[in-house]
C-alpha cells in the first residue's frame, strides 16, 4: 500500500523538480555525431533542453569508426575498461570511454572497441548487434561505477539499452555507486523489442524477463527480449507521447506486452517529443529558398513553385499540394495513402510529392501511382536531408495516415512551417493535432478515426474545400505556426518523471 500511495503523489506532480540533477542518457546514436533515425535527435534536444533548466548532462554511446575523433575533439577518460561479458572462455572485453563537451554544454562519452564499433560501417543490421548493444549496457555501467560521473538518473532509451536497468538491478545492484543510481526507460516505438519477431516467438524461445542475461556471445541472447526487461526493471516507463502510454496497455497497440504494460501501469507515463524552433524555422532556415515568417506567409507560394519545380510537376498555385515525408513503412500508413489518392484524383485537381526511403513494396505503390499520374505525383523514393524542408515549406497539406504512430514529429515540423497536417488519432499525432473548426476557427489541422480509405479521403476532401477559402487557409495555417511543442515543455515534465524515478525507487527500496 506504501508504494502504491507513493505513486499516486507522484503521479499528482507532489515530488519536488528543483534539484540540480546529474543525468545520463544512454543510446546508440545523438546527434550530431551518429544520426540514423529518429532518436538520434531526442537525445540529443532534449540533452540541450534539461542542460539549459540548470541540471549536468550527459550523453553516453558506442564511438563508431566514421566518428572523427579530431574534430570532434575526443579526449581520453578511461584506458582499458574490463567489461565482462559472463562467458567463461573470454570473461572480459577491453574497451576505452573518450569525451568531449559540446557547445550546449552537454558532454559525451563515447565507448570504444575495435570489433563492435569502430570496424562497423553502419550502425546497426548486423547478426550480433544483441551482443554490440549488451557491450554498450554493460559497459556504461562499469564504466560509471568507476566513480568518474556518477548520476542520479540513467536514462535508457529503445530496446538496444532495455538491459542496462537489467544488468543495474541484478549484477550492479550492490555496487557501493551503482546502488543508488534510478533508472528511466523511454520506449520509443514498441513494435521493435530485439533481434526476433517478437510476434511469433516460438514457445521454446520466449524470454520470461526474468531469467539471467545471457553471455555476450551465447545464441540465447539473441532471442532474449530487451525491450521487455528494459519495462520490468527500469523505475519508470515512459512512451513519447501520452495517447500512446495508453495505447500500449491495449491489444491492438502492445505489440504482445499489453498484459504485462497493465500490471505496471502505474509506473508508465507518456511525454511527447518536442521540437528545436531555433533550427526549423522558416524565417532563417538555410535549406528553404525564400524566408517567410506568420507575418509573411503569402510568400509561401514562392516555394511552392519551388517544390513543383523541382518534381516535375506544372506549376499551379491554385492546385493543393499534399505531401508525405518520413520512412515507407507499413506503420505509417502509406498503402492507405496511396489507394485513397487514386480516389481523390479522379473528382479534384491536386498534387502530390513524397520523400523517403524504406519498404521496395510500397516504393513500387509509389512509383506505380506516379505513372499512372504523371502530372500530379513527384515521388523520391529515397532517404534525403534537405527535400523535406522543401515540402515543409512548399506543400500545403502534409499526410500522416499512420496506422500507429509512438509520436511522430513530421506534423509538428510541418505545421512550424504553415503546412496543414491530416492525420489519424492515433499516439503522438492525437497529441498534437487539433482538428479544425471552421466555424470558431481552432484547430490546427485535419483528424480522422478509422483506419480506412473513406475517413481519409473525408479529411482529404475537407482540405481541399477549406483551401479554397484563402482567409480561413490562412487562419488555419497560422494556428499551427503559432503551436508550441518546444524541447523546453518536454524537458520540464523529463525533469518530473525524473523525481517519479529516484521516489519509486526510495520506496522500493525501503519495502
Amino acid at each position: 500500500m506504501a508504494i502504491k500511495n507513493a505513486r499516486t503523489k507522484a503521479h499528482n506532480g507532489e515530488l519536488s523538480n528543483s534539484k540540480h540533477l546529474k543525468i545520463l542518457l544512454v543510446g546508440t546514436e545523438a546527434a550530431p555525431y551518429v544520426t540514423v533515425g529518429g532518436a538520434s535527435a531526442v537525445v540529443a534536444n532534449l540533452s540541450r533542453a534539461l542542460t539549459t533548466l540548470g541540471h549536468e548532462v550527459s550523453i553516453f554511446i558506442p564511438k563508431f569508426g566514421f566518428i572523427d575523433e579530431e574534430k570532434a575533439g575526443l579526449e581520453m577518460v578511461y584506458e582499458g575498461l574490463h567489461v565482462p561479458t559472463d562467458d567463461e572462455s573470454l570473461p572480459y572485453l577491453v574497451c576505452n570511454v573518450k569525451k568531449t563537451k559540446a557547445e550546449t554544454g552537454v558532454t559525451y562519452y563515447f565507448l570504444e572497441n575495435q570489433e563492435y564499433y569502430e570496424k562497423r560501417a553502419n550502425v546497426y543490421s548486423y547478426s550480433d548487434d544483441p551482443t554490440r548493444w549488451a557491450l554498450l549496457s554493460r559497459g556504461v555501467l562499469e564504466f560509471l561505477s568507476k566513480g568518474i560521473f556518477v548520476p542520479d538518473i540513467i536514462h535508457c532509451n529503445d530496446w538496444h539499452t532495455g538491459i542496462v536497468p537489467n544488468y543495474l538491478k541484478t549484477a550492479y545492484a550492490k555496487d557501493p555507486i551503482l546502488s543508488n543510481v534510478a533508472a528511466v526507460y523511454t520506449i520509443h516505438n514498441l513494435a521493435f523489442q530485439g533481434m526476433f519477431d517478437h510476434r511469433h516467438v516460438a514457445e521454446l524461445d520466449y524470454d520470461d524477463g526474468k531469467s539471467p542475461i545471457a553471455s555476450f556471445f551465447d545464441p540465447r541472447l539473441n532471442k532474449q527480449n530487451f525491450m521487455k526487461r528494459g519495462i520490468l526493471y527500469s523505475d519508470v516507463v515512459n512512451t513519447v507521447s501520452q495517447t500512446y502510454s495508453r495505447e500500449i496497455l491495449t491489444p491492438e497497440f502492445g505489440e504482445g506486452l499489453d498484459k504485462l504494460l497493465q500490471e505496471l501501469k502505474g509506473k508508465i507515463f507518456g511525454i511527447v517529443n518536442g521540437l528545436d524552433y531555433k533550427e526549423f524555422n522558416p524565417a532563417t532556415d538555410s535549406l528553404v529558398e525564400h524566408h517567410y515568417s506568420i507575418d509573411t506567409i503569402e510568400k509561401r507560394h514562392l516555394n511552392k513553385a519551388v517544390l513543383q519545380r523541382e518534381f516535375g510537376l506544372p506549376i499551379k498555385p491554385e492546385v493543393p499540394v499534399f505531401g508525405f515525408v518520413g520512412r515507407l513503412d507499413n506503420m505509417k500508413g502509406v498503402d492507405l495513402m496511396v489507394k485513397t489518392l487514386k480516389h481523390v484524383f479522379g473528382d479534384y485537381e491536386i498534387q502530390f510529392v513524397q520523400v523517403g526511403g524504406g519498404d521496395g513494396g510500397l516504393a513500387e505503390m509509389l512509383h506505380q501511382l506516379r505513372d499512372e499520374f504523371p502530372y500530379n505525383v513527384g515521388i523520391h523514393p529515397f532517404s534525403n536531408f534537405t527535400l523535406p524542408r522543401l515540402l515543409f515549406a512548399g506543400c500545403d497539406c502534409i499526410l500522416y495516415p499512420s496506422r500507429f504512430e509512438p509520436c511522430g514529429i513530421v506534423q509538428i515540423e510541418a505545421m512550424r512551417f504553415g503546412a496543414v497536417p491530416i492525420v489519424r488519432r492515433v499516439g503522438g499525432l492525437a497529441d498534437t493535432v487539433t482538428d479544425f473548426d471552421s466555424g470558431t476557427g481552432k484547430g490546427t489541422g485535419f483528424v480522422f478515426n478509422k483506419f480506412d480509405e473513406f475517413a481519409l479521403y473525408g479529411q482529404i476532401v475537407r482540405a481541399i474545400e477549406i483551401f479554397r477559402n484563402k482567409p480561413l487557409w490562412k487562419k488555419l495555417q497560422t494556428n499551427g505556426m503559432k503551436a508550441d511543442f518546444s524541447w523546453e515543455y518536454s524537458a520540464a515534465e523529463y525533469v518530473k518523471l525524473y523525481g517519479k524515478a529516484v521516489f519509486f525507487k526510495n520506496k522500493a527500496d525501503q519495502a
